[in-house]
């Protein structure tokens, strides 16, 4: 059994603001019949602490990055998890990154550094009993833990390193240095310098022993000076540790067939019964009753996710007999385009701006298309969710949605093996062709509901990137892993 500690800002169910929290959360489980055992360190934000009650103290510090800090460890929904509690950390309102204002926490610095520190920590042994062999660590918040390893004083510990979005790098001044605990040679080798500053995400991948993205494409791509983000010098001198490894979804609390949050539970055998979803739907946004499709979007309202184009886009899907429905937040200009669409099109726009868990997995089972034009896409769940609730995927042709999703081409709808529309490049244009595309293939119901079959047949789930990632932490520890024995 090859011992493994996630290092993570968020995870699934504890905490989530993003598809992070969804990835930290499935991996545990998914990599158990692989013979990793994996624990999860967090930060004690208090919808953390608050689901901690049978949690035990297994460590503690009287002065940790300027207060008392412990950890509490415990089982909570299923993985293991051990908690940084350190009040002045973490005990505050609101979002894990930013203030009511949505400005960034201006300790996220120490917060995030104290979080790296712990995962360190443990892997020296402060927890009798516990020692994991491999650190995996995710994103820039967890990105300081390799530098500790490299650094400070030695400890038999593999670090890898993943990658989600390459867009949040953590990046501050060097005044902060002498707060970091991090052994000088950091700065003297330049491991943490980057432009000037110190670097997280940069000091993560300058030390991780392997480096992984969440697909495959993903990993060539950051590679390039249109998605590297000035980190691609970087990652091609260091190609050879560069792994892309695929998402998954958690397919037990994504399944159509026996989701509660659905008005209707269907397979890919009854897909028939999706009708019901929506007619749900239709009712939650206002939306009148038409023979077009509903296009949806549950996603981050930002310019990455390329949905400043939508808002052009819609009077024409309106007019092209499609109707819209929005579950999500962000920028303010797009969430007020959107909602100028909503008031020109009543009952066939409609628009919720927030999040909620619920209403998400019913768009999923009730709309018709996923609408998902990101400019740059590391991997992307929502297309996942698409797939295996039948509401096909429109999607740009980047990072993991080039990876996930058939495009319906004319050879490829004739040989059955299509799941969605892809258009290239994320332009509007592009994308609103690919609206015209998602259209006219719906009014092929014979063509649209293979689709939405093949798509539910999918293989969506973790069994081969949980796989890989077990394959990973083996080589890395110089082990010939055996999945036929679990020890």
């Amino acid at each position: 059994m090859i011992d493994v500690l996630s290092i993570a800002s968020e995870a699934y169910p504890l905490i989530k603001t993003g598809g992070l929290a969804d990835v930290v959360g499935a991996l545990p489980a998914a990599l158990a019949p692989h013979g990793v055992s994996m624990r999860v360190l967090l930060p004690g934000y208090p919808k953390v602490m608050a689901r901690m009650g049978g949690g035990r103290e297994v460590a503690g510090w009287s002065d940790f990055f300027g207060g008392p800090a412990r950890l509490i460890a415990g089982r909570v929904d299923g993985p293991d998890v051990i908690v940084l509690e350190a009040g002045h950390l973490y005990d505050r309102p609101g979002n894990p990154y930013v203030t009511a204002e949505g400005v960034d926490w201006p300790d996220n610095w120490q917060r995030f550094a104290a979080l790296a520190f712990a995962g360190y920590e443990l892997a020296r042994g402060v927890v009798e009993g516990y020692q994991p062999q491999v650190l995996h660590c995710h994103d820039w918040q967890a990105g300081l833990v390799p530098a500790y390893v490299r650094y400070n004083a030695p400890v038999p510990v593999r670090t890898v390193l993943t990658v989600h979005n390459i867009a949040f790098q953590g990046r501050y001044s060097w005044d902060i240095f002498n707060a970091l605990r991090l052994d000088h040679r950091a700065a003297a080798d330049g491991a943490i310098e980057y432009f000037g500053g110190i670097g997280y995400l940069k000091a993560g991948l300058q030390c991780a022993d392997a480096i992984t993205t969440v697909s495959p494409t993903y990993a060539h791509e950051i590679r390039t000076v249109a998605y590297g983000m000035g980190l691609e010098g970087l990652l091609q001198a260091r190609a050879e540790v560069v792994h892309g490894i695929l998402n998954g979804i958690d397919a037990e609390a994504w399944d159509p067939g026996r989701d509660p949050a659905l008005a209707q539970n269907f397979t890919a055998s009854t897909i028939v019964d999706r009708a019901g979803n929506k007619r749900a739907v239709e009712q939650r946004f206002g939306l009148e009753a038409g023979d077009g499709p509903i296009f949806a979007v549950v996603s981050r309202l930002t310019w990455q996710k390329g949905l400043d184009m939508l808002v052009p886009l819609c009077d024409e899907l309106v007019a092209r007999g499609g109707r819209l429905v929005v579950l999500g937040s962000g920028d303010a200009e797009i969430e007020n385009g959107l909602r100028g669409a909503a008031m020109r099109h009543p009952g066939r726009v409609g628009v919720v701006v927030g999040y909620d868990e619920a209403l998400s997995h019913l768009i999923q089972g009730g709309a018709d298309v996923m609408v998902m034009p990101s400019r740059f896409e590391p991997c992307g769940l929502t297309q996942l969710y698409g797939l295996r609730y039948g509401c096909v995927p429109l999607v740009s042709r980047v990072g993991g949605l080039a990876d996930t999703v058939i495009d319906a081409n004319e050879v490829a709808v004739e040989a059955g093996v299509a799941t969605g529309i892809v258009f290239s490049p994320a332009t509007e244009e592009a994308f609103g062709e690919g609206i015209r595309r998602a259209i006219a293939l719906f009014h092929r119901p014979k063509v649209w509901h293979k689709m939405q079959r093949r798509g539910m047949k999918s293989d969506v789930s973790w069994e081969l990137s949980a796989e890989k990632y077990a394959d990973l932490y083996a080589s890395l520890l110089g082990l010939k892993r055996d999945d036929d024995t679990d020890d």
